[in-house]
């Protein structure tokens, strides 16, 4: 690779050792990968996890003195305290959620513990150079967006951070970002739900850069682009996808492609989406033990769609919703918070459901609408049927589910 002189510096320690650990990493990734230069970032998120490898290498860094050029948001891990005052985390946990706070805070990140800060906190614009890593955050900010950033791993954006640049390959080269597999939508898309269930069909997509062509341009919603692209890249790993028409980098079929034919072509029906279904989710019309929404974290529009469905009624099963702390401060202010609470549910924010925090849940069985907060928690003992937003509300009112 050929660096700057200030790259160079970096790499020597003239910025010290942490700089220079942060400096090696990311030119040993780029040497991997055959790029000829690093080009400067703008915009960082770190998919933390407060888990001991990832708390390891950022307490490795901030020991050696590191800090942020780019101060980057951050991913959930749980909220201390919520979690702590209610004993619900063991204390071993609450260490580590505590350590990585500070961790993050000492080497200069934004503490903003959201998986969605590509909505509301750390929006780019068309054409930023940006280093995202986390599975909903990085199709979102160049599909939708039109931003340029790689699949990093949360290490890797935090290197990134750090020195304020990445290597450039991949996504971040023009000539990558055109579509190559034609998907044909012929499936009944009706809401933001079945935008979940679609992305799971990564199998039958195959690798590559998938131009959807059939989806309901005018009822296409912020939530169902989060749910595409959460669900493509835990399916598929995909970075990015278009939709002509829609999506900025695809005015036309004919643009999403370059001006080249695809190559593979893929149809998706409803028996695709029904199949996938019994695939993912415990079979349903059974009790429940609990609901829970987030993954990614909710809106302020879905909730207050699940305060609207609740109001004045009573949860036979606990609620757990899952936003941001902004969200969630939204929803106090605005008495959504004290409806849901009234109902028996409750609104936290900073956590996701891949966390130690859930212990109480092992063992019980219950219902989401997002596939990927199935998925996360099955290795914690947590198991989930699939339904729409309304379907799992109405199982939460009711204790079972029906359909």
């Amino acid at each position: 690779m050929i660096l700057t002189k200030e790259q160079q510096d970096m790499l020597d320690g003239k910025y010290g050792e942490g700089t220079a650990y942060a400096m090696k990493i990311q030119v040993a990734i780029g040497e991997c990968f055959d790029a000829e230069r690093m080009v400067p970032i703008t915009r960082a998120h770190v998919a933390l996890s407060n888990q001991e490898a990832d708390l390891w290498f950022c307490e490795k860094l901030v020991h050696a003195g590191a800090k942020c050029r780019i101060a980057p948001t951050v991913n959930p891990g749980f909220c201390y305290d919520f979690f702590t005052s209610h004993k619900m985390v063991d204390e071993k946990f609450a260490d580590l959620m505590h350590r990585t706070n500070e961790a993050y805070k000492a080497i200069g990140a934004q503490l903003t513990y959201n998986c969605t800060p590509y909505i509301d906190t750390n929006v780019p614009m068309f054409g930023e150079t940006v280093a995202f890593s986390e599975s909903s955050a990085t199709p979102y900010v160049n599909s939708v967006w039109g931003a340029r950033s790689n699949r990093e791993g949360a290490n890797s954006a935090l290197c990134a951070a750090v020195t304020g640049y990445v290597p450039e390959y991949g996504l971040l080269l023009e000539e990558n970002r055109k579509g190559d597999i034609l998907v044909r939508v012929e499936a009944d898309i009706k809401n933001d739900y079945d935008y979940h269930i679609l992305g799971m069909l990564g199998k039958k997509i195959g690798e590559g850069i998938p131009v959807f062509e059939g989806l309901p341009r005018e009822t296409i919603t912020k939530e169902g682009l989060r749910n595409l692209g959460a669900e493509l890249n835990t399916s598929g790993a995909y970075a990015m996808y278009h939709i002509p028409g829609f999506t900025p980098e695809a005015p036309t079929l004919e643009a999403a492609f370059g001006g080249n034919k695809p190559k593979r072509e893929v149809t998706l029906t409803n028996r695709d989406m029904e199949e996938i279904l019994e695939e993912i989710s415990v079979s349903g019309n059974r009790p429940i033990d609990f609901v829970m929404f987030g993954c990614p974290h909710f809106t302020l529009s879905e909730v207050q769609h699940i305060a609207e469905k609740v109001r004045g009624k009573k949860l036979k099963k606990e609620m757990w919703i899952l936003t941001s702390s902004l969200i969630k401060e939204m929803a106090v202010r605005m008495g959504l918070d004290e409806i849901i609470e009234n109902a028996g549910g409750t609104i936290v924010p900073d956590t996701c459901p891949d966390q130690p925090c859930w212990g109480h849940l092992r063992g019980k069985i219950g219902i989401t609408e997002s596939p990927k907060c199935a998925y996360y928690p099955q290795r914690r003992g947590i198991h989930f049927v699939i339904r729409d937003l309304d379907t799992c509300i109405e199982a939460g009112l009711t204790g079972e589910v029906k359909g």
